[in-house]
């Protein structure tokens, strides 16, 4: 099978690395609008099956002359391509995944392109990164053991592995992300409502084993997909996690205005934007740099199964890999992205059309292809006893 990559950054990088090691897949192409950055990627991996190819994502008809080479396309370029590299698989009838973006409903856009997919005979399947990505996965798969689905609680965080002042956070994409996620309004389902929270807030205590208490709280973006699958659950939550402490401090900031998007202020007589500066104040001390940081993962999926109320907890701690410098966040991320087009080319996803990740993953071979990678998940399940009258 041929997979081709769109973006030699970070998560193209990374899935390609994936691609060349899997025995299936027998070649790979790696396509960036600066030819010497992808052949650059292309010398560090050394294998054979790897090739560099120049293309401008822009160009509509370069895209689609690279695109209808492969079996699958892994689009890890920036989200705002996200329609037009569906797009063009349709047009080309090849099958494609992305990492999501739900700035600018872009996956909705993606997702609205169901019938002319479906008629293509193309598989596309959006938002295949940790979250959106493998939270969706994972809620599917424990809503798949149910009879009824009742709630899903989601707690993801990448943090640092020693956490260093002022913020205990560095950040592994990129920070006006996080502004973004800290600003917005949240979307989650309470008592079978769909409401919005204010992003940093309900902040609750959190445990993960070697790292002692943690904190989590509501941010923007997080649930992706799932109110439109599950829309009759009693609850559903996304909450990031964070230091102890992390979230009373940037509550502060974005209260401040130093997170607001077109928002300025006159200095000088010159007009600036406040999180324009802020992002340049905070990059350099929040960078990650060379230091290790983990990826932590929970979801709870409950509802009721022959008659009790059962739990599925599917539960993470991914590391940095030390051997290849890989962050925690980029196995995490591209080994998800990686696997899941392996199995449509392999003909293990073979359900036509655009579809959420937890509407066509199949969860078990999912989870048992992530460990092959190091990145291991832990399935527990408990059920309320029966209460036999005597």
């Amino acid at each position: 099978m041929k997979i081709g990559v769109l973006g030699s950054g970070l998560m193209g990088k990374e899935a390609a690395r994936d691609l060349v090691a899997s025995e299936g897949v027998t070649a790979v192409g790696l396509a960036d609008i600066d030819l010497a950055r992808a052949q650059q990627v292309c010398d560090s991996l050394h294998s054979p099956k790897l090739t560099a190819y120049q293309v401008d994502a822009s160009d509509e008809q370069e895209l689609a002359n690279y695109m209808r080479q492969f079996d699958v396309i892994i689009n890890a370029l920036f989200y705002s391509f996200n329609e037009v590299v569906a797009k063009t698989a349709i047009e080309v009838g090849v099958n494609s995944v992305d990492l999501g973006g739900h700035i600018g409903h872009m996956t909705d856009k993606v997702l609205a392109m169901k019938e002319e997919a479906a008629s293509a005979n193309v598989t596309l399947i959006p938002d295949l990164g940790v979250a959106p990505g493998m939270i969706n996965i994972l809620s599917g798969y424990g809503a798949s053991k149910l009879d009824t689905l009742e709630s899903i609680k989601i707690y993801v965080g990448g943090i640092p592995v020693k956490p260093e002042p002022p913020l205990e956070y560095n950040h592994v994409f990129s920070m006006e992300g996080v502004f973004d996620h800290y600003s917005d309004p949240s979307l989650i389902i309470r008592n079978g409502m769909k409401q919005e929270v204010d992003s940093l807030s309900e902040v609750e205590r959190i445990h993960f084993e070697k790292f002692g208490p943690l904190e989590a709280f509501h941010t923007s973006g997080g649930t992706s997909t799932l109110p439109l699958s599950y829309p009759h659950v009693d609850t559903l939550e996304y909450k990031t996690i964070r230091y102890p402490g992390h979230a009373e401090k940037f509550k502060l900031l974005v209260d401040l205005n130093l997170t607001k998007k077109d928002y300025e202020v006159e200095v000088n007589g010159q007009k600036v934007s406040p999180r324009e500066v802020f992002l340049k104040v905070l990059d350099p001390i929040v960078e990650l740099g060379d230091k290790d940081d983990a990826v932590l993962l929970r979801v709870i999926v409950s509802g009721q199964k022959d008659g009790v109320l059962a739990t599925y907890e599917y539960e993470m701690t991914t590391y940095k890999d030390r051997a290849t410098n890989v962050t925690a966040m980029a196995r995490a991320t591209a080994n998800t992205i990686s696997v899941v087009a392996q199995m449509i080319a392999e003909g293990k996803i073979e359900k036509k059309g655009v579809y959420p990740p937890e509407k066509i993953v199949p969860g078990k071979l999912y989870i048992d292809e992530m460990a092959k990678r190091g990145v291991h998940i832990i399935e527990t399940e408990k059920h309320e006893k029966k209460h036999v009258n005597i």
